[in-house]
């Protein structure tokens, strides 16, 4: 039987968190109440302020307010102007840290995977553990997982760009 995952999981830091949310099912009720479900097969972690590829690692500005929030909350933003990208909030308050929610087993991608479960800028600042429209399960499943750098923050240096802060499910 599948588990509802409570703030308190997300109450640890984002390198704990990332590999631990590979395997488990990110559900989200429409509407009309169908329930869209999808296995989790990759996530980043993103880590504090020093973190160049984090957003706050500019501070604390409007955008990443919701990084330094509780744990368990939802951060959305947009990307490239087009494309919803859905973060969970990890670690303690004021200590800003995240997971990238990176791809699902059939939507690969971060946008293809907010666009299939309808995840837009609404959501931000939502709450992962007390939502009743998106929440996630602990169906007992636990995939190998491997580690690779982190995608798509080339901004960010090398060595941060490289940092194996990626975690994928061995296929």
């Amino acid at each position: 039987m599948a588990v509802k995952l409570t703030e308190e999981f997300f109450r640890r830091d984002a390198l704990e968190v990332a590999p631990d949310l590979v395997g488990k099912v990110i559900v989200r009720r429409l509407e009309d109440g169908t329930l869209l479900r999808e296995r989790i097969a990759e996530t980043e972690a993103y880590r504090g302020e020093e973190d160049k590829g984090c957003h706050a690692s500019k501070g604390r500005t409007k955008r990443t307010e919701v990084l330094y929030g509780e744990s368990g909350v939802i951060y959305v933003y947009l990307c490239y102007g087009m494309h919803w990208l859905m973060n969970v909030i990890t670690g303690e308050k004021d200590f800003p840290q995240g997971v990238l929610f990176r791809a699902g087993e059939v939507h690969d991608g971060p946008a293809k995977l907010t666009k299939y479960l309808q995840v837009d800028g609404s959501f931000n600042g939502g709450s992962m553990s007390s939502s009743p429209d998106i929440w996630i399960e602990d169906d007992g499943f636990r995939p190998d997982i491997e580690t690779a750098p982190r995608v798509g923050i080339d901004y960010a240096g090398d060595y941060w760009k490289d940092v194996p802060w990626r975690f994928i499910a061995k296929r």
